[in-house]
């Protein structure tokens, strides 16, 4: 499949290490392991930190033709606190490169003919009114497009009608079980303590999506598709980090539903792909699909 990945170029500071990322960075390079051609929209400072994120971006196979170089602003970066399980905690460091892309006419009509299959995007990228205003031009000249909406809310790092216009353009809404339960509160849907199908449910008809899909860290995932809920559970590994793992689930997820595989199978690939690279340090571990597939035999 062809995919587009909208979004932000940073680099994960975790104590002296430093680890390239970004939710649609980190998607694209794993979308890019199961075999698809993938274009990134990004910007990154004129700086060292720039030139090895690009060439990094490049190692990984991803297309960075619509990355661009701001020549006054840094390559993002992301300070990283892990807890004693091994998930993150972020500290976002902006303004950034990537808070200033800009797309004129002609890089929009250049995208739109890539005639992409699915387009991913997120929320950090998005608080910006113009980059906001950037990304909703481009989906609408590219209507044939699926759409992967993965909410990834970072502290200070968004807004609640900046999510629910992205939720709106979705044809797939992928968010973590601690996200659900913050945005059903931010909504004040009244319902205290909402069971999962019953989130997914409303999320479904409240923005008109198709497929919500509930990750659930060491329980697996959710996922409402079409009217039908399921749940899958999660491979049992020995974590070393979780950063980078849901943008793995999210670029696995995709893979499957391009593949046309019934919901089930999707579920575990992902959750079998996710767990794999939080095995490893670093959001973009080296990892092949052969493992996933060992993964699954456990």
């Amino acid at each position: 499949m062809r995919i587009v990945s909208i979004g932000e170029i940073l680099w994960d500071v975790i104590g002296p290490s430093e680890y390239l990322g970004g939710a649609p960075l980190n998607f694209a390079a794993h979308a890019r392991k199961l075999g698809h051609e993938v274009y990134l929209i990004s910007a990154v400072g004129q700086d060292e930190r720039g030139e090895r994120a690009l060439e990094a971006a490049q190692r990984c196979g991803i297309s960075c033709e619509f990355v661009q170089v701001i020549a006054d602003r840094p390559t993002g970066t992301a300070e990283v606190e892990l807890d004693p399980s091994g998930k993150p905690m972020f500290r976002i460091v902006r303004p950034a490169a990537y808070d200033f892309v800009r797309l004129t006419p002609a890089q929009r009509k250049r995208i739109a003919a890539l005639q992409p299959h699915w387009i991913y995007f997120g929320t950090l990228f998005h608080t910006s009114d113009r980059v906001l205003e950037s990304t909703l031009h481009l989906l609408e000249e590219m209507p044939d497009a699926k759409r992967i909406y993965d909410v990834n809310l970072r502290d200070g790092n968004w807004n609640l009608a900046t999510v629910e216009q992205l939720a709106l353009r979705a044809s797939v809404i992928k968010l973590s079980d601690s996200e659900a339960g913050f945005l059903d509160a931010s909504l004040d849907t009244g319902d205290e303590g909402t069971p999962m199908r019953r989130f997914c449910e409303r999320w479904s008809d409240q923005y008109h999506c198709r497929t919500i899909c509930v990750t659930m860290g060491e329980r697996g995932c959710a996922i409402y598709h079409c009217g039908e809920y399921m749940e899958a559970p999660a491979c049992k590994v020995e974590v070393a980090d979780t950063v980078g793992a849901g943008d793995a689930f999210a670029a696995a997820l995709v893979h499957g539903m391009g593949e046309s595989w019934e919901m089930p199978r999707c579920a575990e690939f992902a959750n079998a792909v996710a767990a794999l690279v939080a095995t490893r340090s670093g959001a973009i571990p080296e990892w092949n699909v052969d493992e996933a597939r060992r993964m699954l035999k456990r």
